[in-house]
């Protein structure tokens, strides 16, 4: 892990705890117990009536069974919450579209159910303003939680080449805003990236929980193939574990815009010498055949891609 960041001068001492665990099924309550281990072995507590936004991947109908976050890590980490005594709201907010008629597309509708639950979409935008100027629409409701969980599936990105818990928060923007960044922002190195890291700052504290016990690969965000990894994780820190999961992968900052661009931030969590590894270290997962987009694809949205998204979006609604 360290020869990856040879290039970064003086001592950070491994402070930021990430739990990885070898998980290999999505079935109760085997898959409970574990989204407690490494809640719990990360040293999260959550108060009685804290309200924490529990934050899928909702990204699309289309191969819903794949690329959104699985039901049951969404479910298992609500049960905990409840238990506690806290106030989980599960919602996310779709480019197009609406997170209910997602969620019912994944399963998460009916996984949620005996919970007393339902997915909700991140409306009521309010400006954001950004670091390098302009805004952009981010949810109300994400900004009125007292904690975020943020609950992604591991994925290859063709355009940021790996998502996980950091880029899940760009949800919290509310709607087709998230596309017309791209659109806005996209022919400028960079700004997509310093726009992901923005949200993040703005909104509450966010945790960070990993679904790679099947991710996807050879596509994304939407499109491409189950790799079953065997892998949950967690951190206070959704960069200390994306860091973590880039290890996995044999991955270097070269390698992940973001994470570059959260390195030369200087974000403490970006850098991998901050993680101490309570279970299990990256080394112990095989992540041999996991492949990634050799070439990154454009930011910038094309006009024509964006409304055939907006009319879809719109037909999705009266259906």
């Amino acid at each position: 892990m360290l020869t990856a960041m040879e290039h970064i001068s003086g001592y950070i001492p491994r402070h930021i705890p990430v739990a990885l665990l070898r998980q290999t099924g999505y079935g109760r309550p085997a898959l409970r117990d574990a989204v407690e281990r490494v809640l719990t072995a990360c040293g999260l507590d959550f108060a009685r009536g804290e309200r924490v936004l529990v934050k899928p991947n909702l990204v699309s109908k289309s191969n819903a069974a794949l690329c959104c976050t699985h039901p049951e890590v969404v479910r298992s980490v609500c049960a905990h919450l409840l238990d506690c005594g806290a106030r989980p709201l599960v919602a996310d907010s779709p480019a197009f579209g609406s997170a209910g008629r997602v969620a019912a597309a994944c399963g998460l509708t009916e996984a949620l159910r005996g919970l007393g639950l339902r997915a909700a979409t991140l409306d009521r935008p309010t400006p954001l303003r950004l670091s390098d100027g302009g805004t952009i629409g981010l949810s109300r409701r994400a900004l009125e939680a007292d904690r975020i969980v943020s609950v992604a599936r591991l994925k290859a990105h063709g355009q940021f080449r790996l998502t996980a818990s950091t880029k899940n928060l760009f949800g919290a923007v509310c709607g087709c805003r998230k596309a017309l960044a791209h659109m806005r922002l996209g022919d400028s190195p960079g700004r997509m990236e310093r726009l992901v890291l923005d949200v993040r700052r703005a909104l509450p504290p966010a945790i960070g929980v990993i679904d790679g016990i099947v991710a996807l690969h050879r596509g994304g965000p939407v499109h491409g193939e189950a790799f079953p990894l065997g892998l949950l994780g967690c951190s206070p820190d959704t960069l200390a574990l994306d860091a973590a999961l880039c290890a996995v992968l044999g991955l270097t900052p070269a390698d992940v815009p973001l994470w570059a661009e959260a390195l030369a931030q200087g974000l403490p969590g970006a850098d991998p010498r901050a993680a101490r590894f309570i279970l299990a270290e990256p080394q112990s997962f095989d992540a041999t055949g996991f492949e990634l987009a050799p070439a990154l694809s454009p930011m910038r949205f094309e006009p024509l891609r964006f409304m055939r998204g907006r009319v879809k979006g719109l037909l999705d609604t009266f259906r």
